[in-house]
């Protein structure tokens, strides 16, 4: 008994019992269809166990671990359900032999299908090809989801012009050709997804921004880690664990600034400044320079200086009657030096990097004196209670020097 006689059993024995010719033809053909649907379920289970055993065993003795998530991403379970739609392919001749328009829809749509499920195998792939990367040290901070999204666009578009070439009936050239007709409306729909591609691009070249990276965009108010870089968007997590979502080409449009070089230094930068109040400022007299020998960190410093004032104005025979005259110290010059000093000392000072004492530009409220330098620990919380320390530390110490810090008076009612 051949193939065709086969699928023409449930056919004769009716025909056999009298029924009429055309009962019996589709009585034949839902017979037949319901058994090769059962047999390509059956198929379908036993190649997928299979094949899900075969990967599970296999996976183990491999040196890496790209199989562990081909098994993740389904990748035996999607090629699974291509033999069992290659076998419904290969009977339907003989499933609709009294039903040649019926055929010809029922191959189209499995060709149609055909085409699906050879997507999703290069999906599962793609996307185990994009897991496994991002475990090496090499790809973890680029923006691997962006090329893997444009690949599945590409697959997605070389997808759908197949479906409606065999839909159809035309040939993928003529397809194309009408495409190109109506590229101006296709650049309008994925307008935002060329901006995203040439942006992700461009991103990746340039090494702008990196998963992990801590960026500020003011615009779109985020401030806080990248978490994601796709092909649309950029998601940073903001250090309210809220999540800001940014177009991809934002990043080349607009400005930000990234903290990733502070990260990659020595040190993360103190820079702020204690405000002295003007009238606070003068000449230090003799009583005070000897009380202010006291100060351990500043006390050699006062005897040279002193040494090599008094050598000076010895020198000219300056008439110090006046302190204006001559060479003379000032209590926020040696405030100044005695900041510097505090900050060379330090432990939590990075004292390979600038460290600098400097006085600003005068302002309505007094004189500010501005602290430059760098703390070893870069992590916020750490940072945050170094300069703190620091600032408690010399806010303290400005009486010593006969100074007052500016505060702002606030009359009463």
């Amino acid at each position: 008994m051949d193939v065709q006689e086969l699928f023409c059993l449930v056919n004769d024995f009716l025909i056999a019992k009298e029924y009429d010719p055309t009962t019996a033809m589709y009585l034949n053909l839902i017979v037949n269809c319901i058994a090769v649907g059962i047999i390509a379920f059956v198929i379908d289970y036993v190649i997928r166990r299979v094949l899900i055993a075969l990967a599970y065993r296999i996976a183990p003795k491999t040196k890496n671990n790209f199989d562990d998530f081909l098994i993740k991403n389904k990748l035996p379970q999607n090629v699974a359900h291509l033999i069992p739609v290659f076998f419904i392919e290969q009977i339907s001749p003989f499933l609709f032999v009294d039903f040649p328009d019926f055929q010809r829809g029922f191959l189209t749509a499995i060709d149609i299908f055909l085409v699906i499920l050879v997507i999703r195998v290069i999906r599962s792939i793609l996307n185990s090809l994009r897991d496994f990367l991002k475990t090496l040290n090499a790809f973890k901070d680029k923006p691997i989801d962006s090329y893997i999204q444009v690949f599945m666009i590409f697959v997605w578009t070389v997808g759908i012009i197949l479906s409606f070439s065999i839909l159809t009936g035309k040939s993928i050239v003529a397809f194309v050709t009408t495409l190109g007709a109506l590229s101006a409306v296709i650049l309008l729909i994925f307008r935002d997804t060329i901006l995203g591609f040439v942006a992700s691009i461009q991103v990746a070249v340039n090494d702008m921004v990196r998963i992990g990276d801590w960026i500020t965009m003011e615009n779109y108010g985020a401030d806080g880690d990248v978490i994601e870089i796709n092909l649309a968007t950029v998601k940073v997590q903001n250090f309210d664990k809220t999540i800001t979502t940014i177009p991809t080409y934002a990043l080349i449009s607009d400005s930000f600034k990234n903290w990733r070089g502070m990260n990659d230094s020595g040190g993360r930068r103190i820079k702020r400044s204690i405000i002295i109040k003007t009238t606070s400022i003068h000449y230090l007299s003799d009583e005070e320079i000897e009380s202010l020998k006291k100060i351990q960190l500043i006390s050699d410093y006062l005897v040279q200086r002193q040494e090599d004032i008094e050598k000076y104005n010895g020198k000219r025979a300056v008439d110090k009657s006046l302190l204006i005259n001559g060479r003379n110290m000032t209590n926020i010059g040696v405030f100044r030096k005695y900041v510097e000093s505090y900050l060379e000392t330090h432990p939590a000072i990075n004292k390979e990097m600038t460290i600098m004492s400097r006085q600003l530009a005068q302002t309505p409220q007094g004189i500010p004196l501005e602290i430059y330098a760098f703390s070893q620990d870069k992590v916020w919380k750490n940072y945050e209670y170094i300069m703190g320390d620091i600032f408690d530390h010399l806010l303290a110490a400005v009486p010593f020097f006969y100074l007052e810090v500016y505060e702002l008076e606030v009359g009463g009612s």
